[in-house]
């Protein structure tokens, strides 16, 4: 059995491949909005869940995973 060296963005399951795409349209709204909620009104739990939306975002958009 052959080992592949690298790992493409083909070699997903298809619902992987749908689910990602599907986060790429969502997560900028979201964090757009989370980043002006926490300018209004911050709170530690706002705080992190914005950190964890860029995250996210800087993953999907760099293709990191």
């Amino acid at each position: 059995m052959k080992r592949r060296k690298f790992i493409t963005k083909y070699s997903y399951a298809p619902w992987f491949r749908t689910t990602r795409r599907v986060c790429a349209q969502l997560i900028l709204p979201f964090t757009i909005f989370q980043l002006i909620r926490t300018i209004f009104i911050p709170t530690v739990f706002d705080i992190l869940l914005l950190t964890v939306f860029i995250a996210i975002a800087v993953f999907i958009f760099f293709e990191i995973v």
